[in-house]
Parts: structure tokens; C-alpha cells; sequence
């Protein structure tokens, strides 16, 4: 197995709630020859330098996170969506070392087909954005600012829609409003929210 230490350090030391689960899955994963590496504090699990499945810890259960698991053939049903606004990745949430042996020859069969799914450039098709509503107030920025528009819509779909989530996401239209100045200089930029 290829650990990094840096991933060993953080994620699976012996403060985890989930110590013996996490690196049974662990090793799970690294027998698919995954590279390890951490980011945003967690295990990330990369084929040809490209994200393919994260596994984290949750006070409830500890998981794998697949990036296009929409994409991956859910036959057995242990895939879901983590909330309605996740567009492409999916989870497995797992409550013991028990139920994962129980499937374990079920998650290689997910992490081989996401690895296939990578190798072959596959792309979660972008067309939920479209869906999303647009608040008034960010129409109403549009209909007086067309530059601003033209940069909004010069986005990735992926950009625009984390816009429109946070946007929408404000309970208040002066909120709304702020969120929107607040933005313009990234979304003149290119940038998305958390760039």
C-alpha cells in the first residue's frame, strides 16, 4: 500500500472515532492503485491526477464520497445523493467494519467502474443550472448591467450555479442584494464562489 503520510496524519490517526473502519476502507481503496492525497482535510483518491472519491468521517457514519457517482451503475442501491443541490456525486454511508465486509465486493465494484468512468473523461452532464431559478434581484442586476451579465454567463455552468445557490440561499432580497455586489468582482474575474 502507497500511504501518505500526510493523509495518515490528519485523517487516520488514532483520535478518529472511526480508527479501525477508516483504514479498512483505506486499504480497500488503495489495492484499486489510487493515489492518496489530502485535501480539504480529507483522504482524496486520485487516478491520473484527477479527484475520483474522497473517504470521510461524520459523527454518524463515515463514507465514501464518489465526485461522478451519478455517472457509476447503482444496482445494488447503496449509492445517494447527499442533498438535492449535489448534482453529480454520490455516497455510500457506512455505520460499521460489519456492513462494509457485508459489501465490500460491492465498493470495489464501484470504485473499479469509477475509475473506468475517469479513465474514459466521462462528465456529469451539466444541465440542472438551467432549472435554477434566477432571483429577481439578480435579474433585475441584469437587466441594468449587461457587462455584468455577459461575465455571469461567461461562467462554467458548475460557477453559475454555485452563484445562483448562495444567491437564492438568502432569506432577505436586501441579503440577496449584498451577496450579488459582494460577487462582482469575482464573477468579472472567471471565478466561482469559493475560488
Amino acid at each position: 500500500m502507497n500511504y501518505n503520510p500526510k493523509v495518515s496524519e490528519v485523517v487516520f490517526n488514532k483520535k478518529q472515532k472511526y480508527e479501525i473502519e477508516l483504514n479498512y476502507l483505506r486499504n480497500i481503496v488503495l489495492s484499486l492503485h489510487f493515489t492518496e492525497e489530502l485535501k480539504w482535510g480529507q483522504a482524496c483518491y486520485c487516478i491520473n491526477g484527477k479527484n475520483v472519491v474522497l473517504i470521510a468521517a461524520f459523527k454518524e457514519y463515515f463514507a465514501l464520497i464518489f465526485f461522478k457517482g451519478a455517472l457509476l451503475n447503482n444496482d445494488a442501491g447503496l449509492l445517494t445523493s447527499q442533498t438535492e443541490k449535489v448534482q453529480g456525486g454520490r455516497i455510500i454511508k457506512f455505520t460499521g467494519l460489519d456492513y462494509l465486509r457485508q459489501h465490500e465486493k460491492t465498493v470495489k465494484n464501484y470504485l473499479q467502474e469509477a475509475i473506468e468512468v475517469e479513465e474514459q473523461g466521462l462528465k456529469i452532464p451539466q444541465d440542472i443550472t438551467t432549472r435554477l431559478p434566477i432571483p429577481p434581484e439578480l435579474n433585475a442586476v441584469f437587466n441594468k448591467d449587461s457587462p455584468f451579465k455577459d461575465a455571469f454567463c461567461n461562467l462554467t455552468l458548475g460557477r453559475q450555479r454555485g452563484y445562483l445557490l448562495y444567491f437564492s440561499d438568502a432569506k432577505q432580497s436586501k441579503t440577496r442584494i449584498d451577496r450579488i455586489n459582494h460577487s462582482r468582482e469575482r464573477i468579472f474575474a472567471g471565478l466561482g464562489l469559493h475560488e
